[in-house]
Order: C-alpha cells, then structure tokens, then sequence
C-alpha cells in the first residue's frame, strides 16, 4: 500500500508543469476541397450556376431569348414535368426511383374525365376522386417497396405498364374533346386559366408549380417529416435504429408522389385542353421528371439534393430547348445536350459525397 501511494505522488509530480492543452488537429483544405465541401452543403448550387451560364448565352445568342413571352413560355412547358418532378424528388430522396410517374398522371386524367362525362359525377367530386385514386397508386407502390422489400426499380417498372394498359382499357382509348369538357365540366380546365400582365400570358399552372415546390421546398427542411425522409435515403438501417419509422415513411413518400402525379394529370386537362389516353406524358413523363431532377442535383443514392435544385433542372432543359429553337439548331442537339447534362450532373455528385466520406 505505502509503495503504491508513494508510485502515485511520484506520479503526480511528474506531472507537475507539464501541458494542459489538449491534443489538436488542424487540417488545411486546399480551395478545390472548400469548393466541394460548399457544394455538398449547397447541392442546388450546380444546377444553378449551369442555368444562369445558359440563359446568358442563350441572351447573346438570340435577342429574343429575354423576351417577356420567351421566358413566360418557358415556364408554361416545364409546368407539368416540375410537377413530375416534385413527385420525382420525393422519391428519389429516400434512395428510390419511380417510373411510373407518368403513367399515373395520365391514367388519372382520364379517371377524372370518365368519372364526369360517363358517369355523369359533377367535375370537382371527378377531380377529388381522381386525386385520392392517384395517391392511391403511389401508395400501393410504397407497400410493394416498403413492406414486401421489392427494389423500387422493378416495382414502379411493373406498375407503369399495368397502369398504362388499365388506361388504354379503362378509356377504350377515347379522347374526350376539349369543346365538351369546356361546355359540361370547365372545372377540368382550371389550370389552362390564365393571367395576362402587361399582355404576357401566364397559367394557373405555372403558379401551382411554383407554390408546390416552395411548400415541398420547407417541409424537406423545416419539419421532422422532411428530415426522416433524408435520413431513410442517407442510411435507411441507421435511420430505423434511430426510431425512424422507415416503412411508414416510404409508403407515405410514394403516396405522395401519387397525389402529386394525379395533380400533373389535373394539370395536363387544362395544358392540352382534352383527356387523350395516349398523351405522351404517358410514355415520356417518368424520363422528362427524372432527368430534372437528376440535372438538378439531387443524387440518385438518395439523402442529397433539393426540390429547388429539381427547379433548376427543369428550367435548364426548358432553356436549352427554347434557345436551341430560337438560334436555329438542329432540334436533336437539345437531346445531345442534355444526355451530357445528365451524365455531368451524375459525375458531379459522385465527386462531391467525397466530401462527405
């Protein structure tokens, strides 16, 4: 016992004026690992800083491209793929993909048209039926991926071509006439309305739009709900352990890109005036969606990205094909371009989760 008490005083005092100070580490980052820690931070900035560098030289390019009916075009086109892409985002967010965006859009459409004009149901119970059967969709999607453990992939692959073929069933491939729906159901049309400052035409749309991805834009950021969808994309296992209820949250992240897609099929009355089966938004809506979300920076391992970035992306292709056209290229180049893009944006966002390895 003595010689322990005497080991611990010589101890102390061996001690005595030695430093305090805890050990530091100091790690000096060059400016390229500043730049992509920023941008990891900021993953909306990509997409930005290419949107601003096209408008300009596009603006050079064409003295027409500044032009107030250029721009409010622009917008009126990407109206319904940044509503694909809201539904789009949310998606991929939570590291999953759903290629059936455009099939429900456009089977909910024609759900809506057929539930007023065949069953005779006044257009605004059509329009909320329509709505709730689109989120339906979504949600039978989420239970497919969240509960019985099928990728996403092969899930929404096999949804959009049963819902594409209901539809075409369903329709018995009957357009129903803009004129028609005009005289007995306008409310169908609603979002082909618009307003006209200083003779510029602007539709409801495109405000819908906007408002869409400024609320989705906050509830991403600013509540619980938000941060637990990030979360199940960034590590769904970590997440659970966390208490993250990690099969609600993407069954409800699937309805929601429903409920959004059956908006868009709402939207797509008023854009085109009748309700085709056959829209293109049909065939074409899940690629349009994905690339502007891709483009806009929202990585497709889920846990990264913005619905403004989203935005972004879809005004970068909206930009890119008004220019091209207004310059007199060759229509195919807007494809080229964009194949580039996406494979840009891809490479960009591999680079910058090095900041975050």
């Amino acid at each position: 016992m003595a010689s322990d008490a005497k080991g611990a005083t010589s101890f102390e005092e061996g001690l005595k004026g030695a430093s305090e100070k805890v050990a530091e580490f100091h790690e000096d980052k060059s400016a390229l690992k500043r730049l992509q820690s920023w941008l990891h931070q900021t993953p909306s900035a990509v997409p930005m800083i290419v949107l601003v560098v096209a408008i300009v030289i596009f603006g050079l390019l064409s003295e027409n491209f500044f032009k107030a009916t250029t721009l409010s075009t622009i917008l009126q086109q990407i109206a319904i793929v940044g509503i694909l892409g809201c539904a789009q985002s949310v998606v991929v967010l939570t590291a999953g993909i759903d290629l059936s965006v455009g099939a429900i859009a456009v089977f909910s459409s024609v759900l809506m048209g057929q539930m007023s004009f065949r069953y005779g149901i006044p257009a605004p119970a059509a329009i909320g039926i329509g709505l709730v059967l689109g989120t339906a969709m979504g949600a039978i999607n989420g239970y497919l991926v969240a509960k019985i453990k099928l990728p996403p992939f092969i899930v929404t692959l096999g949804t959009w071509q049963i819902l594409l073929a209901s539809n075409f069933i369903y329709s018995a491939n009957e357009t129903i006439r803009s004129s028609d729906i005009q005289e007995q159901a306008p409310a169908l049309q609603f979002w082909g309305g618009s307003i006209q400052p200083g003779g510029v035409k602007i539709l409801y749309a495109v405000f819908l739009m906007i408002a869409l991805v400024a609320i989705m834009s906050y509830v991403l950021r600013q509540t619980a709900w938000g941060r637990h969808v990030y979360a199940v994309g960034d590590d769904a296992e970590s997440a659970e352990l966390a208490g993250v209820q990690t099969k609600k949250i993407l069954i409800q992240v699937y309805a929601l890109a429903g409920f959004f897609c059956a908006i868009a099929g709402w939207v797509m009355i008023g854009r085109f005036g009748s309700v085709s089966p056959t829209a293109s938004t049909g065939q074409l809506g899940n690629i349009q969606s994905i690339t502007a979300v891709v483009i806009g920076g929202i990585s497709l391992f889920g846990g990264r990205g913005s619905i403004v970035g989203m935005f972004f992306g879809a005004l970068i292709v909206g930009v890119f094909e008004m220019g091209l056209r207004l310059v007199g290229t060759d229509p195919q180049w807007t494809f080229f371009l964009i194949g580039v893009l996406i494979i840009f944006a891809v490479a960009v966002d591999q680079w910058i989760r090095k900041a975050a390895a």
